[in-house]
């Protein structure tokens, strides 16, 4: 009796760890609940390309929209999430579906933390910042630069117009999410003398903590740390409460 309870027990560890590694495969989420603060907190990734409403090529690393959105509304309405971390290593993508993401995690009331790792571009310098805290490992870079558009162009003014516009939304979200001003991203958007084929600018470690776009170079240890921190201070007002 007790050979067959060890070998069902087995079993179903088998099955969930299974099932982990298949969210993880799938989704770049997975549930760490065996940490050293006994905490809860849910792992969501932002890896290669943002993809949108059109299918990007299958030998294209990508994270799609459609699968993170349910998940982090699922992470605010489950009591068991007790807080978030976003691993960003991201060329960009999509600039309404990144901007939906980022919108979602800034609206989540649970503690939440970023970590950009090898890098955050484009659209993803939104999603870095729309956590309540933000790390960058020393050699991650940030690029900002104009909105990109392709296909067929409308040479006229409205075209202009809502390239300024659908600017002008990541600037405010930028600026409204960290310390940087909305004047200075735009000037870092526009700069002619780093890109060799583009606008823009690179800001690597360091410098996007001096520009005010993340608050602190680090890596894996001090973002969790920081979300422990985190989400002991926000029990301890539930408490209160």
């Amino acid at each position: 009796m007790a050979q067959e309870q060890k070998e069902n027990q087995n079993q179903n560890e088998k099955q969930d760890q299974g099932q982990k590694n298949e969210t993880i495969q799938e989704f770049g989420q997975i549930e760490l609940a065996n940490n050293r603060e006994n905490n809860r907190i849910s792992l969501v990734t932002i890896i290669g390309e943002i993809e949108g409403h059109d299918c990007l090529p299958a030998t294209t690393k990508t994270t799609k929209y459609e699968h993170v959105l349910p998940r982090l509304a699922e992470m605010e309405d489950n009591l068991d999430t007790e807080g978030i971390l976003l691993l960003l290593n991201t060329v960009g993508g999509d600039v309404e579906s990144g901007l939906a993401i980022a919108e979602m995690i800034a609206s989540i009331s649970k503690p939440t933390v970023s970590l950009v790792l090898g890098g955050s571009h484009s659209i993803g310098v939104p999603l870095a910042v729309s956590t309540d805290y933000s790390f960058i490992v020393p050699s991650g870079t940030m690029v900002i630069h104009p909105v990109r558009m392709n296909g067929t162009v409308i040479g006229a003014q409205p075209t202009y117009d809502y390239f300024k516009q659908m600017q002008n939304r990541i600037l405010t979200f930028i600026a409204s999410h960290s310390k940087a001003k909305e004047e200075r991203l735009e000037k870092l958007m526009m700069n002619t003398g780093m890109l060799t084929k583009d606008l823009g600018t690179i800001l690597i470690g360091k410098e996007a903590v001096e520009e005010g776009l993340i608050d602190e170079v680090g890596g894996i240890n001090e973002a969790f740390l920081k979300l422990h921190q985190m989400i002991d201070a926000n029990k301890a007002k539930m408490k209160k409460n």
